[in-house]
């Protein structure tokens, strides 16, 4: 239990700070060209919450505990390198069947970004884990 609890708030942490610099970052240059007025000024913080919430468990769920049971930190890369691509695409590929002139390169950048940052987070959660569990 102490492990689950190091990797979630380790790889919640490394999530939230990863994904923080790049949609303040991209925000205004990538998203709002390419969505116009379906994207929101700011965002809406309660399923914004509920939505890191439940994903981090995942992260440790699906990523970290699986890497911390018979692996290393490849697996747990690898791991939530999957669940990245299988959570972004859902979410992604689901928006350009069913939105209206949703673009293509919103959800192939989006998809890679979720890849990426889901990795790095799970990687996190096994490293913090790695250092300091038990």
């Amino acid at each position: 239990m102490k492990n689950a609890f190091i990797a979630y708030i380790a790889a919640g942490i490394a999530f939230l700070a990863v994904d923080s610099v790049w949609l303040s970052s991209m925000a205004d240059r990538f998203y709002r060209p390419l969505l116009g007025d379906k994207l929101m000024d700011g965002f809406n913080l309660a399923p914004a919450v509920v939505f890191y919430l439940i994903y981090v468990g995942g992260i440790v769920f699906f990523a970290v505990l699986p890497a911390l049971a018979s692996g290393g930190l490849m697996k747990a890369a690898i791991n939530g390198l999957a669940l990245g691509l299988v959570a972004y695409a859902t979410y992604d590929l689901t928006n350009h069947a069913t939105l209206r002139d949703w673009p293509v390169a919103v959800s192939v950048v989006d998809i890679a970004w979720g890849t990426f940052l889901t990795g790095i987070s799970a990687s996190a959660g096994y490293l913090a884990v790695s250092k300091l569990g038990n």
